[in-house]
């Protein structure tokens, strides 16, 4: 038998049948399609949250007090209290090759009062640099200005939505805001950046590092962050990093974490949630191929005489088997494309009703979810095609 007639004769037999053939290829387009939403918005939200930790730069090196990973016994005779980071230690950073910027970074939560309102928020203690690490705008005044860390003056640079709330429509530059016990100047406005995994950025204060120890009564900054530049390998920086602070402590008992590492391990845990609820919709595919099992057990029941008949006329056992499996493969390729179809309408559909929810569909993931429909038509049809290879001529005619 010609290829061309084999084809043929699964695509007639599959014809002949358009309900059932319809219902079978349905099991597996709602699989597919259960896959392609799925992981769709697993990447959709994958790409959001590397996007959000990125808007502030990717060349950042945070240093932060106490060794997170430790191995073997504390040396006899050496404290195991954790050495601050001082505002030394932070001068100190800015001059390493390949540096371009240093900021220290004390934070807390404070009450902060101005024009006749109060209202509590995050108070940042970061220095003139803060901007080109972080990647930040002012929207009208000026950042906290370049002067010696140990005596900065008791400035204050407000986030958007802060400066609204405290003085609406009037000019905030110049006035007096208390923050906690202290009184500050306002000297600028951010622009607008609004909130990063549930952290509003626009809701806070910004002031001298040192005036922020004095306020929250700190002898140690809680993180020193540089960014390097984009020609410095990363863990070259680390490494000069690591040296001098463990020159000035006397041993390691502090943390270097870059932007790259953190972004990869993010970066790791959502692939794995994508491949979860990957994997989730592929149950559905698992289900689809239990019914092309099923169906295709039916048709070589019903197609006894004509297997029989084709043995009789001189068809080769594989032929009966490759007909058998065409069919199979058939009908999950075309409930696979059928499934793509509906998986990526749906998606963008409820990108449309619900924009703020990131949808983004990845080919490879088209590709292979059009590949597994139809291994599990291959792997489902094989049983039944087998069954129908092995049956005897006499036999199968007789049947009929």
């Amino acid at each position: 038998m010609k290829a061309a007639d084999g084809i043929g004769l699964a695509l007639s037999a599959i014809s002949a049948h358009r309900l059932r053939s319809f219902l079978t290829l349905l099991g597996i387009a709602v699989g597919v399609a259960a896959v392609i939403l799925l992981t769709s918005i697993g990447e959709g939200i994958h790409r959001f949250v590397l996007a959000e930790f990125t808007q502030f730069g990717t060349n950042v090196i945070g240093i932060t007090p106490g060794k997170v990973k430790t191995a073997g016994p504390a040396p006899t005779g050496i404290p195991t209290s954790v050495r601050p980071l001082t505002l030394g230690d932070a001068r100190a950073l800015e001059h390493l090759p390949g540096v371009e910027a240093m900021t220290p970074v004390v934070w807390g939560n404070s009450e902060v009062g101005g024009n006749g309102r109060l209202r509590r928020t995050t108070v940042y203690g970061v220095n003139d640099q803060m901007l080109k690490v972080f990647s930040l705008k002012v929207g009208s005044g000026h950042f906290l200005p370049e002067e010696p860390s140990d005596n900065a003056r008791a400035f204050v640079v407000l986030g958007a939505k802060l400066e609204n709330e405290l003085f609406g429509a009037a000019n905030p530059l110049g006035a007096r805001v208390r923050i906690g016990s202290l009184q500050f100047r306002v000297i600028g406005v951010l622009e607008a950046k609004g909130q990063v995994l549930g952290i509003d950025l626009d809701d806070t204060a910004y002031i001298p590092a040192a005036r922020a120890l004095e306020l929250y009564n700190r002898d140690g900054l809680m993180e020193i962050d540089v960014s390097y530049a984009d020609s410095v390998p990363a863990a070259w920086v680390a490494q000069a990093v690591k040296g001098l602070l463990r020159a000035r402590h006397g041993r390691e008992d502090f943390t270097v974490t870059t932007q790259a590492d953190m972004l990869r391990t993010l970066s790791n845990i959502l692939d794995i949630l994508t491949m979860a609820v990957g994997a989730l919709g592929g149950i559905s595919l698992a289900v689809g191929g239990v019914g092309i099992v099923t169906i295709m057990t039916i048709a070589v029941t019903e197609r006894t005489g004509e297997i029989g008949l084709l043995v009789a006329l001189g068809a080769k056992r594989k032929t009966i088997l490759g007909i058998f499996l065409g069919e199979a493969v058939a009908l999950s390729a075309v409930g696979g494309a059928l499934g793509l179809v509906l998986g990526i309408g749906l998606a963008q559909l409820i990108h449309l009703l619900v924009p703020a929810l990131p949808v983004h569909t990845p080919i490879n993931f088209v590709l292979l979810a059009e590949a597994v429909a139809v291994v599990i038509g291959l792997a489902a049809g094989v049983l039944p095609a087998r069954r129908a290879a092995r049956l005897d001529a006499v036999e199968a005619l007789r049947a009929e």
